[in-house]
């Protein structure tokens, strides 16, 4: 029931791009080729249809290039990087849902996200998508959704997190990994970087049989994560943006600097009155100052609410249909969130503080992207305002640096 709400709740979409991206191959005689329509690919007649059905019109930058390769046969490796919101997902969809055989009832292809909100993200694109192949199901290896004792799994596509994936494979045996065909990790960067998505991950992976095609996605590949990924990923083909266009060009951002947060917050509810319902996300980078601010925010007859990691699918799932419906009209996240929030309307984004790694005055460039990703969605023109105190004007500086 969690997973259906969230289904219903949050979309995701193709965009149009302009992105250039370089791709790498380790066997320079291998053809490769980039595609204008889906009709070039070797896609069955029933995904054209969902394709089509679902508002897709022709393939996004990141598919023109991803999925001549994914499709191909023998079926090749792939490490590709590309933006929030052009198209990574409906991509290894398609991908997933072109290898698996309806017949046979038996989980075919596996995909791992981090969090609760992409993996029904992606579930719900393979709905979508997957709308007019009959007899192909979705499970979501969740936490939250129960699966029945010693009850083998029918469903061809498995989607979840980590853990919840590493109990259905070796503690309840409810997923057989020699018998996965294609295996999909998404945010691919956070899945090796954290150390416990690291091990649960890499468990997973080493049960996938040799001939497994393993695909790894994400908007981000520092050259360290990227060199990790191609060990253990064999003859990977790899697809990534040059690094000056690592930022999305239709969205502006500024900066404000506040000199404390008394002024930061009164910077906030100037923006907040000048918006639309259902417009702007607001970023803080602990759950202690996401409370504070809601707190006062409230305190001041303002309608918000707030998307922390401690929230149960079901709480976060009644917060996103307030949002949706107007009840609440900005939601106050904290960086774990930040990869998990699509929704089409956001075209505001505000960092009541700048992205740092821990117990560091550094920026972390990742998150700051994938934050300000949420606006400017499917194409559209976003702002990003960043609060920041004088004493940490820098950390704008650098920002503008990394990013060009």
């Amino acid at each position: 029931a969690e997973s259906s709400l969230l289904n219903k709740l949050i979309r995701t979409s193709l965009v149009e791009s302009s992105q250039n991206v370089e791709i790498l191959q380790r066997d320079p005689s291998s053809p490769l080729c980039s595609v204008k329509s889906f009709e070039q690919l070797p896609l069955k007649e029933e995904l054209l249809q969902g394709i089509y059905m679902a508002g897709f019109n022709r393939p996004s930058k990141i598919q023109e290039q991803a999925l001549p390769i994914m499709l191909a046969y023998p079926p090749q490796n792939l490490i590709a990087q590309s933006q929030s919101g052009t198209g990574k997902t409906a991509a290894f969809v398609l991908a997933m849902l072109s290898r698996v055989n309806a017949a046979e009832k038996y989980p075919q292809c596996l995909c791992l996200a981090p969090t609760y909100e992409l993996a029904l993200q992606i579930g719900h694109v393979v709905e979508t998508i997957g709308k007019f192949c009959t007899g192909i199901q979705v499970a979501y290896a969740v936490q939250g959704n129960k699966v029945p004792q010693r009850v083998a799994l029918e469903e061809q596509i498995v989607i979840g997190t980590p853990g919840t994936v590493l109990d259905w494979c070796f503690k309840r045996r409810l997923i057989d990994a020699r018998r996965i065909k294609v295996f999909v990790l998404d945010e691919a960067d956070i899945m090796i970087c954290v150390q416990g998505f690291y091990c649960q991950s890499i468990r997973v992976q080493k049960a996938l049989p040799k001939d497994c095609q393993m695909l790894l996605f994400s908007a981000t590949f520092k050259e360290a994560v990227r060199e990790f990924a191609m060990k253990i990923v064999s003859d990977a083909i790899v697809i990534k943006l040059r690094e000056d266009e690592l930022t999305l060009s239709n969205i502006k951002q500024c900066f404000l600097i506040c000199e404390s947060s008394g002024e930061k917050y009164r910077a906030l509810c100037n923006i907040y009155g000048s918006v639309a319902i259902g417009q702007a996300v607001v970023f803080c980078q602990t759950q202690r100052t996401a409370r504070w601010l809601a707190g006062e925010m409230r305190w001041d007859g303002h309608q918000v609410a707030i998307l922390t990691a401690q929230l149960t699918v079901a709480q976060r799932a009644s917060i996103i249909q307030h949002f949706r419906e107007g009840k609440e009209k900005v939601p106050i996240v904290t960086n774990v969130c930040a990869r998990g929030i699509d929704v089409e309307q956001v075209s505001i984004v505000v960092n009541f503080n700048l992205p740092t790694y821990h117990g560091t005055n550094e920026p972390d460039f990742e998150t700051y992207l994938h934050r300000i990703g949420r606006t400017g969605r499917f194409g559209k023109k976003g702002i990003a305002f960043s609060m920041v105190e004088s004493s940490n004007v820098g950390l704008v500086h650098k920002i503008e640096k990394y990013f060009r």
